[in-house]
């Protein structure tokens, strides 16, 4: 079963792609180390700053298992107003 990550802003540029998927039923830290593993060291600096959602709602433990199906929203530090 998938999971679709959205990248938005710095962190599409960073991933390249505003867009993929990866295997559910790991954490958000595994799925992290999953996306740093993919893309590299520039997307890894905006994860680390990065607020995250699942399924529209923020992610409070990093650790719990992501559903199958689940959007994961990867949303950096905007600037501006």
């Amino acid at each position: 079963m998938q999971l679709t990550v959205r990248y938005f802003a710095g962190a599409r540029a960073a991933a390249g792609r505003a867009e993929e998927t990866a295997p559910a039923g790991r954490s958000l830290d595994e799925l992290l180390d999953e996306l740093t593993e993919r893309h590299g060291e520039r997307l890894a600096v905006v994860l680390k700053a990065a607020s995250f959602l699942v399924d529209g709602l923020a992610c409070h433990d990093r650790q719990a298992p992501l559903p199958a199906g689940a959007t994961v929203d990867v949303l950096p530090p905007f600037a501006g107003g």
